[in-house]
């Protein structure tokens, strides 16, 4: 059985407040509200188990918004001696320990966690210093591939992300034109590897590729206006990016691939689709 994941186990004998489910670790219950009409003993259930306040083994059928062996970005519940519990989707919160905490935390605030087996007390736990968890080889992609972006933090650069659950990466705010919150996943694409292994992102398809995929995004925006848009190479970045969630420069590259295909029309206050 696997603590801290989705089992599929049976169900052994119905009590009056549940069902108690066979595993090698021993029994344990299915409380009644989590238990799915018309089970039977003799039935297997899928269920995930954890441990509840009293560190008794249980099973329950929701979803948990992280299993052990992942990341997350979970919200701060209440704080106590022992440390931050966060909220993770199930009954009893999960517990974050002060030396697993970069900073100290305040409930409400959200903070991205490793969620792992904790060999000493066989418990479940979280750790703020995920970047614990990310595997120690060379990246195997390049330069140009397409990845999963999980937001994990914000600095002065930019957006800390972990790239395909196994590395770290970086997306400069320059290179941001839209709003990201932890925990937010995304396609992006590696712009650079660099000597320290980390990565250099982007939330665009990288080189004449970019131009290309922003180009098309740019003319369907152009259909579903009715085929006049109220922009165009003159237009302020702000109000580029507030239509269309691109900085003015890719707009502009866009712009002229689309002009050069012979597309569209161009005017100082709009853009408009040619007549075909």
């Amino acid at each position: 059985m696997q603590l801290g994941d989705f089992n599929d186990l049976e169900v052994a004998r119905e009590v009056d407040f549940g069902m108690y489910l066979t595993s090698d670790d021993g029994d344990l219950l299915l409380p009644r509200k989590y238990i799915p009409a018309g089970t039977r003993v003799g039935d297997v259930v899928r269920v995930f188990v954890y441990r509840d306040s009293e560190d008794r083994l249980i099973a329950t059928n929701l979803e948990p918004y992280a299993r052990v062996g992942q990341f997350a970005a979970l919200s701060v519940r209440d704080v106590t001696p022992t440390g931050a519990y966060l909220d993770w989707g199930l009954e009893k919160d999960l517990l974050l320990p002060y030396r697993n905490q970069r900073r100290n935390l305040r409930p409400g605030e959200r903070a991205t966690v490793f969620v792992y087996l904790d060999e000493t007390t066989d418990r479940i736990v979280a750790s703020a210093k995920w970047e614990w968890f990310l595997s120690d080889q060379p990246y195997p992609g390049k330069e140009g591939d397409a990845a999963d972006l999980f937001v994990a933090e914000e600095t002065d650069l930019g957006y800390k992300v972990i790239v395909d659950g196994t590395h770290q990466g970086l997306l400069y705010h320059n290179e941001v034109f839209k709003p990201l919150r932890l925990g937010d996943v995304h396609t992006g694409y590696v712009r650079r590897v660099r000597p320290d292994g980390k990565l250099d992102l982007s939330l665009q398809k990288v080189g004449f590729d970019e131009a290309l995929d922003v180009a098309e995004q740019l003319l369907a925006a152009i259909q579903k206006a009715g085929g006049t848009l109220p922009l165009s190479d003159k237009s302020e970045p702000d109000d580029i990016y507030r239509r269309l969630g691109i900085s003015k420069k890719l707009f502009k590259k866009a712009l002229g691939t689309l002009y050069k295909r012979g597309l569209v029309q161009l005017a100082d206050d709009h853009t408009r689709l040619v007549d075909k």
